[in-house]
């Protein structure tokens, strides 16, 4: 079984992979984030850096895919290889900080990559607001995270739901954070186990 977290930045999908880790006993694969040579130097100068970080991302996420499948387990995915693909990278490449030929190269890359790789048994989808995004980055205190910006974060969130309006790789389930304190209130949190329980009872 393979369950995957996607959502913008800091809607909470590091938090909701370990709690659900915890409660089905499932194995967690988290975001390289720590492990990432590229992420520092990309808010600080992200024209330079962009195309280097993504292709870290895609390469980190095929693997990761890749050892899900063969592992024989059942794993939940910290954010997917379709965020980068379909939400980060044409991002990039629409505000001018990755060029045409970059963004041309990646995105042949991913579709190479997509032909290898099954999509997860289910997809969570955190959807947030802006100002919800902005207070759970904040109060984590990443020190490269602060220098993203409000209109970079809206135009991701007008991504993703673009992308998730049209998913069609599997079955979904759209948890709205604004609305769900899962962090902190275990009937929230029972909410959406409620909720994964009825799509994986779908599964067999």
């Amino acid at each position: 079984m393979h369950i995957a977290v996607a959502g913008n930045i800091g809607s909470g999908k590091t938090t909701l992979t370990e709690l659900l880790s915890r409660h089905y006993n499932w194995e967690a694969h988290y975001e390289d984030v720590d492990e990432n040579p590229y992420l520092n130097d990309f808010y600080t100068d992200m024209q330079r850096w962009s195309f280097n970080l993504q292709i870290f991302f895609l390469n980190s996420r095929f693997s990761q895919v890749q050892e899900i499948r063969e592992s024989g387990i059942s794993v939940i995915q910290d954010r997917t290889i379709y965020e980068d693909a379909y939400i980060f990278a044409p991002n990039l490449h629409a505000m001018g900080l990755m060029t045409t030929r970059d963004f041309e190269n990646y995105f042949s890359l991913f579709k190479l990559m997509d032909s290898f790789i099954q999509p997860p048994d289910l997809m969570i989808y955190l959807r947030a607001s802006v100002p919800k995004l902005v207070s759970q980055i904040q109060s984590r205190g990443r020190e490269y995270e602060e220098a993203i910006r409000l209109d970079y974060l809206k135009r991701l969130n007008e991504r993703y739901e673009a992308w998730i309006s049209n998913y069609d790789k599997g079955n979904l389930l759209v948890v709205d954070v604004d609305d769900n304190n899962f962090k902190e209130e275990p009937e929230d949190l029972g909410l959406i186990v409620h909720k994964i329980d009825t799509e994986l009872h779908g599964l067999f």
